[in-house]
């Protein structure tokens, strides 16, 4: 599973975060939910969040948005991902979504897993 931070945009009232997810296994993911940490600029815990990246097709490529309240945009550091707390992955098994991680990001905001 490839997860890239592609964008963050600061919008009125939130931080809009761009991610392109691709599921680059054989098998379809019919639901993925990610546990996301996100970090301020000090480096002190902001807030955690659920994120629905939902059904993501075998060897396909999918942009998924969340607006998350709080700080700008400049006001994060970085997104831990804590963990999968949905996966259904069929044959691959839940433990799918956590344990086959690529991260990357092409913002100022660092991306871990």
């Amino acid at each position: 599973m490839r997860i890239e931070l592609n964008a963050a945009e600061t919008t009125e009232a939130a931080c809009r975060l761009s991610f392109l997810i691709e599921n680059k296994h054989a098998t379809d993911i019919t639901q993925a939910v990610y546990e996301m940490v996100l970090f301020n600029a000090d480096g002190s815990v902001n807030q955690l969040t659920l994120f629905d990246f939902g059904t993501l097709p075998a060897a396909r490529p999918r942009v998924r948005q969340f607006e998350v309240s709080g700080p700008s945009c400049d006001g994060l550091s970085r997104i831990l991902i804590n963990g999968a707390s949905t996966c259904e992955a069929g044959t691959l098994g839940a433990a799918v979504c956590a344990t086959s991680l690529e991260l990357r990001s092409r913002t100022a905001i660092a991306l871990l897993g």
